[in-house]
């Protein structure tokens, strides 16, 4: 296992259950996972179909709760939390890229990153909110596209646009699932320098993935089989 030594832990997952039932006919998509992921970390979690790594997303997410177990980020029990707690977690804590990119077609670049700041109680005004988005637009490389809207920008141009709003309410945490999955390879390079990037920075990156090229960029590598972690590698 990975020694984390005196890192501050940000994801843990004690013992941790998933258990999906269709009537007599019960999965555990998570079979009782030990997990500590460190702040700083960049981490793939990959698997074949079926492996349980989308239920480690959306666990690690706080999209869903574990059926047994413990699961914390940033040392918060999260099966203490009422769902608007859970919610305000997901926003404040954890930014989210999706590899179908999720942006509303009707909003331009700017409108899409400035969207999740709607929901967080913040004291920025408009003008500070718009800065603060278009300049994170300008760190992926997208500072002359902020009125164009996703279907006048290409696969790469939108995932980058996805970044940029995971990135707006200053997570801790970036949690991106097959993030490459719908970009030709130049893109997907694109991407990956740019979560490196990201975590050079100080980000804690996690990707979920099946693609080995995508786990080549990452440090740590964890392989999980039928909801157990089959294999846990750091990098030298």
């Amino acid at each position: 296992m990975v020694k984390t030594l005196d890192k501050k832990i940000v994801v843990e997952l004690k013992n941790a259950y998933k258990i999906y039932c269709m009537g007599s006919v019960c999965v555990n998509a998570l079979n009782g996972v030990d997990l500590k992921i460190t702040k700083g970390e960049f981490v793939s979690i990959m698997g074949p179909s079926g492996s349980g790594k989308s239920t480690m997303m959306h666990i690690i997410g706080a999209l869903d709760l574990a059926t047994s177990g413990k699961v914390y980020i940033d040392n918060i029990d999260l099966s203490t939390l009422n769902e608007d707690q859970l919610s305000i977690i997901r926003g404040k804590k954890i930014g989210f890229v999706f590899q179908d990119f999720n942006l509303i077609p009707t909003l331009t670049a700017l409108e899409n990153v400035m969207l999740p700041m709607l929901f967080q109680e913040d004291k920025l005004d408009d003008k500070h909110r718009e800065n603060h988005c278009k300049g994170l637009l300008s760190l992926v490389g997208l500072g002359d596209r902020v009125h164009h809207k996703p279907s006048e920008l290409s696969g790469g141009q939108q995932q980058r646009v996805a970044i940029a709003r995971s990135l707006v309410n200053s997570p801790e945490i970036v949690l991106a699932d097959e993030p490459t999955g719908a970009l030709d390879s130049k893109s997907s390079e694109e991407i990956m320098d740019l979560l490196v990037d990201l975590n050079k920075e100080g980000k804690t990156v996690i990707i979920i993935t099946h693609d080995k090229n995508v786990a080549k960029y990452t440090k740590r590598n964890i392989a999980l089989k039928d909801g157990k972690i089959v294999e846990d590698k750091t990098k030298e």
